[in-house]
Parts: structure tokens; C-alpha cells; sequence
């Protein structure tokens, strides 16, 4: 009798052990998916931005729709991505997607900024430095949201692949998630963007 309650204790103890541990890695894998949305919110506000930015510069930069047109098409690339990783939950395919759009993004601002910079009317612009301001403070946010992101991934990562959760898992679909890096050098740092004289 006392070995049928041991084993039974025992059973019940493994059981006990297992819903924690997979309630962990569920509490872990919702706040990922928190930061990831968050990351989200940030990129849409850049995107919102960036037609506004488009327009204001169409006037002053009539020989200049190459650069205008590229930062246009960036954009709908980028947005299109971010709602790839959205819908993925943050996927490593769809991660790697966004983040070489949001390069190619960064790219088209850089030059459309040096663009900017011949254009001494467009430069004093009052609407132009507003946008830039939004910008400047947009890129910080989008630089926190990630980096609060990619905390989360290693706080995941940890607990997932460690012992006794990496026995559990696998098991339940819960797989490795994938850091947020985007490529280029344009987002070591949030771009210096500046307007004024």
C-alpha cells in the first residue's frame, strides 16, 4: 500500500512539475508575442510617417522621383513584412523578411535624407522639421520596442532550452524563437536626422 501512494505521490509530483513548467513557457511565449506587437505598433507608426515625409519633399525634389519613388516602394515592402511576421507570431522566415526590408528601408531614408540636405527651402521647412522630429522620436521607439523584443526571445530561449523544460518543449510546439536583428548598419543607432541649419 505505501508503495502504490509513493508511486501515485510520485506521479503526481512529475504532473504538478510539468503544468508548471508548461505554463512558464506559455506566460514566456505571450510576453514575446507582446513585444513583438509592440514592435509592430512602433513600425506602423514609422510607416504613417514616412508618406507624410514623401509628400512634403515632392514639391522641393522635382528631379528627384528616383529617390522618392524608392523609399515609397521600401515601404510598402517593409509594411507587407511586418504584417508576414504579425501573422507568423515571429516566425524565422517572416523575421528574416522584415528585417532585410526594414535595411532596404533605412537605406532609401538615408539617401532621401541626403537628398534633403541640398535643398535648403525643404530643410527650413517648418513641416519638414516636424516630420523629422517624429521621425527622430519614432526611430528611438522602434530601437526600444526591439531591443524589449529580443529580452524576451533570450528569457524564452533560456527557459525553453533549459533543463527539465527542453523534455517538455518540443513536445508542445514550443520551438525556438528568432531575435529580431535588422540588417545593415543604419540601425546600430537611431539615424541622425536634422532639418535645421
Amino acid at each position: 500500500m505505501n508503495s502504490i501512494f509513493a508511486f501515485a505521490a510520485m506521479l503526481a509530483f512529475i504532473g504538478v512539475g510539468a503544468a508548471l513548467i508548461y505554463n512558464r513557457l506559455v506566460a514566456l511565449r505571450q510576453r514575446r508575442l507582446d513585444a513583438l506587437s509592440q514592435i509592430d505598433v512602433q513600425l506602423r507608426r514609422r510607416y504613417d510617417l514616412i508618406p507624410n515625409l514623401v509628400e512634403t519633399a515632392k514639391g522641393y525634389l522635382t528631379h528627384e522621383r528616383e529617390t522618392l519613388t524608392a523609399v515609397t516602394e521600401a515601404r510598402a515592402a517593409a509594411s507587407k513584412a511586418a504584417g508576414e511576421v504579425a501573422a507568423s507570431g515571429g516566425g524565422a522566415t517572416s523575421m528574416k523578411a522584415l528585417a532585410g526590408a526594414e535595411g532596404l528601408l533605412a537605406g532609401a531614408l538615408t539617401r532621401l535624407l541626403a537628398v534633403v540636405e541640398s535643398y535648403p527651402d525643404l530643410k527650413a521647412s517648418a513641416n519638414m522639421q516636424q516630420l523629422s522630429e517624429e521621425l527622430a522620436s519614432t526611430e528611438n521607439r522602434v530601437a526600444f520596442a526591439r531591443q524589449a523584443y529580443n529580452d524576451s526571445v533570450r528569457s524564452y530561449n533560456t527557459y525553453r532550452q533549459a533543463f527539465p523544460a527542453i523534455l517538455l518543449a518540443g513536445n508542445f510546439g514550443f520551438e525556438d524563437a528568432t531575435y529580431l536583428e535588422f540588417e545593415g548598419t543604419e540601425f546600430k543607432s537611431a539615424p541622425k536626422v536634422s532639418f535645421t541649419n
